[in-house]
């Protein structure tokens, strides 16, 4: 799940300096305004693609779920303060 959320950030992000690129190497020679357009939907692009690769997938462990593990899940218990050291 991990590697396919970065694909598609690193996407994301290419299709945002692509389009930054293009509108002003190439569009605005041919209208100013299709080129500011551009770069309005360029800057919408990188929060996009923030909660994209950050979000949790259905199989993620999420930070106060038991792993499995019973020693790393009592370190975790006692660093988070739900078990006193013995």
């Amino acid at each position: 799940m991990y590697a396919r959320r970065r694909h598609v950030y690193f996407a994301m992000m290419g299709t945002c300096l692509g389009l930054f690129v293009l509108a002003w190497g190439v569009v605005r020679l041919w209208s100013i305004p299709v080129a500011v357009g551009m770069c309005f939907v360029a800057m919408v692009i990188p929060p996009l693609a923030a909660v994209v690769a950050n979000r949790r997938g259905p199989d993620d462990r999420w930070w106060d779920d038991p792993s499995g593990d019973p020693k790393s899940d009592e370190w975790w218990d006692e660093l988070d303060g739900k078990k006193r050291r013995q």
